[in-house]
């Protein structure tokens, strides 16, 4: 993006100020590289959510951010209902919270290099990963309802784990006011054969070694030592809310006339968050957040058993598991006042910084741990949020590297078999049902997160506290 069109607050903040329709300015978080090599679509989509109706503050773009539908991912958004402000389908997008979670298994990577080839095959033998695929459980309709009100809840006492999980998920594991009439029958369908499963595009499972420790006492309190092996889940909602998304786009786009909204872009339908059409979407989405969160919890269960076929004993405790795709009231000072928001974030990542009242109180001096996916073969982060954060971008942060190029160019330039190959002599074992699914998320397909993360860090998002290897990735 040409960088006349900003004013430079400092060296990753970069302001467009409110402009024609724009109802806020619109900031991007970035260094310079990283902006310069930005889609213009990303500014011509970050001013459009600017001129939504009871938008606080500023539109907000990550340094991940790249072209999504209607917002940029990575886009952060914050309305205010009493003000006629608007829910969007768009700024939550089709993977309903989708999300990463992060297990501690008690292990070191000498440990792991040990049993390597039998760990792959043991992980990829238990979670189904790849697109359409299906696991063991079967849910009926009653089963299905208790899981879009319960979420992880549910999973538990289903005997997926156990209530000390519970403490280290956002919402303790079930998203309140979750209201299954408003999932569709055919939502339901898509998902019935689903749970505990990874699904395909850029979802893994991947056993990583903690290589460097940046900040040590934030380290010891999410008991994290170099050497140390973890275990990254990232996965979403499945069919089910790709298909609450696909309809309520639908739906939002074509009443956003009847409610008096001008909609910039189709593909930025919403709706007012007190409307009829914005309670259903909240209610539909709510079940589909419950939906990604039993479906991680399953998986936890399912790695858990994994490991102790290979390791017996291990027990994987969990670090902690956060979201970022969602729309979230939360309250935030803005203005001088605190005020309840309906906070969206797309392809971004909660931030809590140190003392936030819904951090378990274990964590809660440290601050939320912000947990920052790689690609395939590269490093991932674990941060934590920071105090600066909430006046920031209302508590957020980036929530990986961000894809450099097209799925479709990724296949034309790579091989699935030769990206397995050459990982595999860097050490790092690959699993996965569909080689073209590998060439779509090659490595080079993505920005480097190192890059994105020290942005991140530098513009006070959240800050580094430890970085990540794969060793062993079930990539769908």
């Amino acid at each position: 993006m040409k960088l006349s069109l900003f004013t430079q607050r400092d060296e990753n903040t970069w302001e467009i100020p409110a402009q024609g329709r724009m109802r806020v300015p619109a900031i991007i978080y970035a260094d310079r590289a990283l902006i310069e090599a930005m889609d213009d679509k990303v500014y011509q989509q970050v001013t459009n959510v600017a001129t939504l109706p009871g938008i606080v503050d500023h539109a907000y773009a990550m340094p991940d951010a790249h072209w999504g539908y209607g917002f940029p991912i990575g886009g952060v958004a914050a309305f205010d209902a009493e003000q006629g402000g608007v829910i969007s389908a768009g700024g939550v997008g089709f993977d309903i919270s989708c999300g990463v979670r992060c297990l501690h298994t008690g292990l070191g990577a000498d440990d792991i290099a040990l049993a390597r080839e039998p760990l792959a095959d043991e992980l990829y033998r238990r979670v189904p990963a790849g697109l359409g695929s299906t696991g063991q459980i079967h849910l009926g309709p009653r089963d299905m309802d208790d899981m879009l009100r319960g979420g992880a809840q549910w999973a538990v006492r289903q005997g997926y784990g156990t209530p000390q999980d519970l403490e280290r998920i956002e919402e303790h594991g079930c998203m309140p006011d979750a209201d299954p009439d408003q999932v569709s029958e055919k939502a339901r369908h898509r998902q019935r054969n689903e749970m505990g499963t990874l699904g395909s595009g850029n979802h893994y499972l991947e056993v990583q070694y903690i290589d460097q420790v940046y900040e040590a006492r934030i380290a010891t309190a999410f008991n994290l030592r170099e050497g140390d092996v973890v275990v990254s889940i990232h996965c979403g909602s499945r069919g089910l809310g790709h298909q609450i998304g696909t309809e309520f786009l639908r739906l939002m786009a074509t009443s956003a006339a009847s409610h008096g909204i001008s909609l910039p872009d189709r593909e930025l339908a919403c709706a007012p968050i007190k409307s009829e059409i914005g309670q259903s979407y909240l209610g539909a989405m709510r079940s589909a957040v419950n939906c990604a969160l039993a479906n991680r919890q399953i998986i936890t269960h399912l790695t858990r058993q994994a490991f102790d076929a290979v390791f017996p004993g291990s027990a994987l405790p969990l670090l902690y598991d956060v979201s970022h795709n969602t729309c979230k009231p939360e309250r935030h000072a803005t203005n001088g006042e605190a005020r309840l928001l309906y906070v969206h974030r797309k392809g971004a990542t909660r931030a809590f910084g140190p003392g936030h009242a819904e951090l378990p109180a274990a964590l809660r001096d440290a601050g939320q741990p912000v947990l920052i996916g790689g690609s395939m073969g590269t490093c991932s982060y674990i941060l934590a949020g920071t105090a600066q954060s909430e006046q920031r971008a209302f508590s957020s942060a980036c929530h990986g590297a961000g894809r450099a190029m097209s799925r479709r160019q990724a296949k034309r330039q790579w091989r699935g078999r030769q990206i397995i190959d050459d990982l595999k002599r860097q050490g790092i074992l690959i699993r996965s049902p569909s080689l073209r699914g590998v060439a779509e998320e090659a490595p080079l397909a993505y920005k480097d997160v190192s890059a994105v993360v020290d942005a991140a860090d530098h513009a006070g998002l959240a800050q580094k506290v430890a970085r990540l290897r794969p060793m062993v990735c079930v990539k769908g």
